[in-house]
């Protein structure tokens, strides 16, 4: 049913209308004044206007714009003898009812006037929901983009709650949460304050809608409401909000995944949610699930990893602490046993002499194993010391052969070296470079029977032309220009296929039972693939079993430039 105001101070067009109108299906009341105008208008809302254009006292061009702005969809009909041309009275009205017209057409007027007013009432829901919708979609999307971008967990339930407010216009939101604390936190947000009353209240409530989740299963976790940890978020602080919060609209869902839950929240709000409202709800709240989640698993690595560095650090002390304990006494150990074997304690027979050396045998095996300890926890701890210089790669190998050279005789092992011709200088620490050498060919050793050949190969290679290994295509792809690179190839027992990439982990060889019969602490390739690392080249071997191994390592060529800025980076 439409209504009517007629607006005019004739009393004979009013009593006109007044018959017309009487028994239609929309209501009309009459004002002849601004004052009534204004009384009659402040609480009601007009389907169309009827002015006339004779009016006097009221400012007719005032009212029809006030009109205008305050309803827009309300249709303006103006009285007239025969039309008005007055430019700001015609921009305000939406069509005439001329004197001539007759009663049936006054009718038809208002009729159609009213069917345009509905149509853009309709129109214009449609619109604001629309506008609504697109609002939300928008809220939504930043919100998950937010819940992308972090991977912390008060963050994730503030951004939650940002997104409901703005969606919903909620008054007040309660959020129970188990992720970023130790224990369970209640997170109260709201437009007023809280008292110290209704929080209480709040926090009664939480922890039976919390725990009425788990009526018939156990409950994930333990909440005692008297320790409850709260933390508010007030908007105004200046306004209070009262009990009558219970009374108003609310939606309650846990915040879970599956299986896994994470807390609840339960929302307030003054005026009556929609369909969409708790659609809209349930789905924010399910796109916070995965992120927390992950935030959760992130946490936990953390302080996985905390932990971990402590007890890296922990060990890292204790392997320099029992080293140093180690050495302490074995120094003049070996010290009591080279002087007994000068002869300056006197002589010994043979049985004397034969226990002697494996004493001392014993005791150089142990420093050894307390030099490869020390070593690899320096490696990984990043403490170990290289000095770095321009070098050739044949006082190295040179150095190595005449120290093997005897062991090989001993052990009828044909021991060689086959190195190409004027090979460029690299930038490495001499020390180490033997050391990882010395590795390698003890290794060979270890494992070459009698009779067999060990022999160690350097030439110049670019890294185009390294042919790519089984096992270490990601080593061998990484290097870039030109390297020296030298092999220490045997005869030996070889590696299974399966085993090779194990002979570089710590203790591994500790496994294999031909290396307990020959010794050895399994720390050696480790070591070697460390200082390699250091030296900015790679390591990588070819093996088959049964008939021996090759392992090779790059050193890259120095430059007048880039290997110079690279060795100094190492260094400092």
């Amino acid at each position: 049913m439409g209504k009517v105001l007629i607006l005019s101070e004739n009393d004979s067009l009013i009593e006109k209308y007044s018959k017309i109108f009487e028994g239609k299906f929309f209501s009309y009341e009459v004002c002849k004044t601004e004052k009534q105008f204004q009384d009659i208008t402040e609480n009601n809302f007009f389907d169309i206007y009827l002015a006339d254009e004779n009016i006097v006292s009221c400012n007719l061009k005032q009212i029809l714009q006030r009109i205008k702005n305050v309803s827009e969809n309300s249709r303006i009909l103006l009285v007239s003898q025969s039309g008005n041309d007055d430019s700001e009275i015609l921009s305000n009205i939406d069509g005439y009812i001329l004197e001539n017209y007759s009663d049936k057409m006054i009718v038809n007027t208002i009729n159609t006037a009213l069917k345009t007013k509905s149509k853009l009432d309709k129109l214009t829901t449609r619109n604001n929901d629309m506008a609504e919708s697109l609002y939300r979609l928008n809220v939504l999307y930043n919100t998950s983009s937010q819940f992308a971008g972090t991977l912390d967990t008060k963050e994730l339930l503030n951004y939650m709650a940002e997104g409901l407010e703005k969606s919903l216009s909620y008054d007040l939101a309660c959020i129970i949460s188990f992720g970023f604390e130790n224990e369970p936190v209640l997170i109260i947000d709201s437009i007023y304050d809280v008292s110290e009353e209704l929080t209480n209240a709040l926090k009664f409530r939480a922890v039976l809608n919390y725990k009425s989740l788990f009526e018939a299963k156990e409950i994930p976790f333990e909440i005692d409401d008297t320790k409850l940890k709260i933390i508010k978020n007030i908007k105004n602080p200046h306004e209070k909000l009262s009990f009558s919060v219970f009374q108003y609209d609310n939606m309650f869902v846990p915040i879970d995944l599956g299986d896994q839950f994470f807390g609840c929240i339960e929302i307030f709000k003054n005026k009556p949610f929609s369909t969409d409202d708790a659609a809209y709800f349930q789905t924010i709240v399910r796109q916070v699930s995965l992120p927390l989640k992950s935030a959760g698993l992130y946490k936990e690595i953390k302080e996985k990893n905390i932990e971990l560095e402590k007890l890296e650090r922990i060990k890292s002390n204790f392997v320099s602490i029992v080293s140093h304990e180690l050495r302490t006494p074995i120094t003049p150990l070996k010290n009591a046993l080279s002087i007994l074997s000068s002869g300056r304690c006197g002589d010994l027979n043979n049985d004397g002499k034969h226990f002697l050396d494996m004493a001392k045998r014993n005791v150089n095996q142990l420093i050894n194993i307390i030099n490869d300890i020390l070593d690899l926890n320096k490696i990984e701890a990043g403490m170990m010391i290289f000095t770095y210089k321009k070098m050739n790669i044949h006082s190295i190998i040179e150095n190595v052969k005449n120290n093997f050279i005897n062991v090989a005789k001993e052990n009828h092992i044909e021991f060689s070296a086959v190195e190409q011709d004027n090979l460029p200088d690299i930038y490495g620490d001499s020390q180490r470079l033997e050391q990882i050498l010395t590795n390698l060919v003890s290794n060979a050793m270890k494992f070459t029977p009698e009779n067999k050949s060990i022999t160690i190969t350097s030439e110049l290679k670019n890294a185009q032309d390294i042919a790519l290994c089984k096992h270490f295509e990601n080593e061998i792809n990484s290097l870039n220009g030109n390297y020296v690179v030298v092999s220490v190839r045997d005869e030996g027992i070889g590696i299974k296929d399966e085993n090779i990439l194990k002979a570089f982990e710590m203790f591994s060889q500790i496994e294999n039972s031909l290396t307990r019969k020959v010794g050895g602490t399994g720390l050696g390739l480790p070591i070697v693939k460390g200082m390699v690392k250091a030296h900015k080249g790679a390591i990588w071997c070819e093996s088959e079993e049964g008939k021996g191994s090759c392992f090779y390592f790059a050193i890259p060529v120095c430059s007048e430039n880039t290997e110079i800025k690279t060795v100094q980076k190492e260094i400092v």
